[in-house]
């Protein structure tokens, strides 16, 4: 890729500017940990809801949903399309009691929620497990993401090596993402949690940008949504599922009817709560109604905003490089880059996924830390140090979470692959996590079981790998079904055994064991005032007025149809489908007006 003086000029520019806002927020930073890591609860609804949006947009996002649409088809989207069920659910249930219970990482609800020596195991365990083990693996991707960008940018020379003085040799593309890292890291240490927002929105901005410039220049190249439909049912090796919205019968295969059934039910559990960096936003809005009201902003610009221009990107991309090719399907998206920007847009789309890619590095670096010093270290080891030390030792850890996710970049080959697997690892425990707002009795060794079930079933080709390796033979019979449950293409089966088998577990184990203590409760319930099943706590405290529950069903269940309907509306028109894109859209418009009507008065309580 041969990038003109102007495009550098860009580049080097966004540099500049993200920079300067680190330097402009450092001091503040350095104040105190509530500025470090929650800006001192000050951000707005649409400053905390755009820096959700812009560290889900990493590098990694583009490249797998447009590989998706080479590999099978747009329905495949709907391994994160589901997830929009969860994160209503985080709007009208939890985004209130996130900034209702002021705490400072959501791990430290732990100990809000449960007490006595099983609260604390279970918080510095997952402070470790989110912190490190959850956290690398997340940064390992969006890495990975980043250096298959600058293999295809920098084609030419992404494989030469030179000499470093320490390092010895080192291929330039390796040396880049070093950079970039080091970059991203330098810039999160000195500003903290504001520098990560602020720069956010610059960076969802030119994010944005770059790639609705490059959708908009291909549909431009191919003749607008009807040539590009027709092109593309020309082009060799197409098959009539790559542009179905929904999996069938015809898209051919019960597998992929069998999976889209599982990501409905089961698999947005995961994120119904919104924890981790997305809880981080919340409770570090000014208020509750900002808290609620980011949680919904980020959802409409996640699910509707962003998705298209990469889907449209990722279609085209068959008809100007075959499916035949060997070539990476998660390639594309960068190949058509280079194909079809111009100078000056060349710039802008490479400084976008830099943008991209820091603000989801940045986010990672300073919520991971905060677990490390809030969660670990000052709870467990040091309690009594100045806010200065915990800044301090905050910085340090940043630095060896960026070490843990180069080595953990380096174990990784796919995107795809570590979505899949972060997805089941962690599908075990989301019911108890959901749950433990709104039941009484679920106590911390229900969570501590359901993540030991769920690690255990998740990691079968671990448990097989460790069988052979201290010599024990298994009948051949029970490898083959093994190895086909732990196959690449049963992960949907594999998330479900998990989820079940994981939930009689903590289930038993709930009932086996004690619930937290009645005083203890008693205060949670107060502070909280959460709905649901709280009935022998609830009567011990006549004077709270708990949060209703059915309004929040009936809210969620407009704001997912609205949501839902402006999603596939803008999908039938980029597809040359406009009486179906008529249809969506007025669903979503109707649906719409009942979440606005409905909206103001239950949120005011």
């Amino acid at each position: 890729m041969q990038l003109h003086w102007i495009d550098w000029f860009i580049i080097l520019g966004y540099g500049v500017l993200a920079f300067g806002i680190s330097l402009w927020f450092s001091h503040r930073a350095s104040e105190n940990v509530s500025e470090f890591f929650i800006a001192g609860r000050k951000l707005t609804w649409w400053m905390a809801g755009t820096s959700i949006v812009a560290t889900t947009f990493a590098a990694d996002t583009p490249l797998a949903v447009s590989g998706w649409i080479r590999s099978g088809g747009i329905y495949k989207n709907w391994f994160w399309w589901c997830i929009l069920l969860g994160g209503m659910m985080c709007v009208f249930f939890y985004a209130r009691l996130w900034r209702r219970a002021e705490i400072l990482t959501d791990v430290a609800f732990n100990e809000l929620r449960y007490d006595g020596k099983p609260a604390a195991a279970l918080r510095g365990f997952m402070a470790v497990y989110k912190g490190v083990l959850y956290n690398c693996i997340v940064m390992g991707w969006v890495i990975l993401a980043m250096s298959k960008i600058v293999k295809a940018i920098f084609i030419d020379v992404a494989d030469k090596t030179f000499q470093l003085p320490i390092a010895g040799t080192v291929s330039f593309d390796t040396a880049l993402i070093v950079g970039l890292v080091l970059f991203a890291l330098c810039y999160t240490l000195l500003s903290g949690f504001w520098g990560v927002v602020m720069t956010d929105l610059v960076q969802f901005v030119m994010a944005m940008v770059g790639s609705y410039a490059l959708a908009g220049i291909v549909l431009w190249k191919m003749g607008g949504p009807s040539g590009m439909v027709a092109k593309v049912q020309a082009a060799p090796g197409f098959k009539p599922e790559m542009l179905t919205i929904l999996p069938s019968w015809e898209a051919g295969s019960e597998i992929a009817l069998f999976t889209f059934v599982i990501l409905i039910t089961i698999k947005w559990w995961g994120n119904g709560e919104g924890s981790g960096y997305i809880a981080q936003r919340l409770f570090s809005a000014r208020s509750e109604r900002d808290s609620v009201l980011a949680a919904l902003w980020f959802n409409i610009a996640h699910y509707v905003l962003r998705p298209w221009p990469w889907i449209i990107v990722g279609i085209a991309s068959i008809v100007y490089f075959p499916l035949a090719s060997k070539m990476d399907p998660e390639m594309a998206y960068p190949r058509m880059m280079l194909k079809f920007l111009p100078i000056g847009l060349k710039g802008m789309m490479v400084a976008s996924l830099l943008a991209a890619f820091m603000s989801t590095i940045d986010t990672h670096l300073n919520w991971g830390s905060s677990y490390l010093v809030n969660d670990l270290y000052k709870r467990f080891l040091v309690k009594d140090a100045t806010d200065k030390h915990y800044v301090a030792v905050s910085r340090w850890a940043m630095v060896l979470l960026t070490v843990l996710a180069g080595i953990t970049t380096w174990n990784m080959d796919s995107i795809k692959n570590a979505w899949i697997y972060l997805a089941v690892l962690t599908s075990g425990a989301a019911l108890a996590s959901l749950l433990r707002w709104f039941w009484w009795r679920i106590n911390p060794w229900s969570e501590i079981s359901a993540m030991m079930a769920s690690f255990v079933l998740a990691n079968g080709k671990l448990w097989l790998w460790c069988i052979a390796k201290v010599g024990i033979n298994l009948p051949t019979s029970w490898l083959d079904s093994l190895n086909y449950f732990y196959g690449k293409e049963t992960w949907a089966l594999r998330l479900l055994v998990v989820v079940l088998l994981s939930t009689v577990v903590w289930l038993t184990v709930t009932f086996m064991t004690q619930p937290s203590s009645q005083k203890h409760l008693e205060r949670f319930y107060r502070r909280l005032r959460p709905g649901g099943w709280w009935g022998p706590v609830a009567k011990h405290c006549p004077e709270v007025t708990a949060d209703p529950m059915k309004p929040q069903w009936f809210s969620w269940a407009c704001g997912v149809t609205c949501v839902y309907a402006m999603l596939f509306a803008v999908g039938f028109f980029c597809l040359a489908r406009p009486g179906s894109g008529a249809i969506a859209l007025l669903l979503s418009l109707l649906s719409g007006w009942g979440l606005v009507s409905f909206f103001p008065k239950e949120q005011e309580a």
